[in-house]
């Protein structure tokens, strides 16, 4: 089966610039190209391309997606290299959800800063945004 750039981006749910880059970056196979000189793309591709938008949905970056399609290409190696990859991306995964959280506990501490209605300049988190005090729970005090 031979399809054009169109049609793989429609089976595949990717936008044609995208199989364009991926092309560019070499994660996809050169297609052959019809005597119209468009290019044409068999099951082979299909599958690569399902490979890559996995991996993408995974929060894999270009790098590690070629280093797994170089192991992939490479049947009879060793997989303790996909091992290793996917162990430094769960490590990474972890700090970025520890970063997250420690977000998560800022703006949590932001809004606590004003509760109720209030005129908006006496908003306890748009002062906080303007102190950078978000980062610090306070206890805001009455006016008096």
């Amino acid at each position: 089966m031979e399809i054009r750039i169109g049609a793989l981006a429609k089976r595949s749910g990717c936008e044609v610039v995208t199989i364009r880059y991926y092309e560019k970056e070499g994660l996809m196979p050169k297609p052959a190209r019809s005597g119209g000189n468009f290019r044409l793309y068999g099951d082979v591709h299909i599958e690569r391309l399902q490979f890559i938008r996995h991996c993408r949905s995974l929060d894999m970056t270009l790098s590690e997606i070629r280093a797994l399609l170089g192991l992939r290409d490479n049947p009879t190696q060793d997989c303790g290299e996909v091992n290793v990859l996917l162990d430094t991306h769960i490590q990474q995964v972890e700090v970025r959800v520890e970063s997250l959280l420690q977000l998560m506990q800022h703006l949590l501490a932001l809004r606590e800063q004003c509760s109720g209605a209030r005129p908006v300049q006496a908003c306890g988190i748009l002062r906080g945004l303007v102190n950078c005090n978000c980062h610090v729970v306070s206890v805001e005090q009455p006016n008096i």
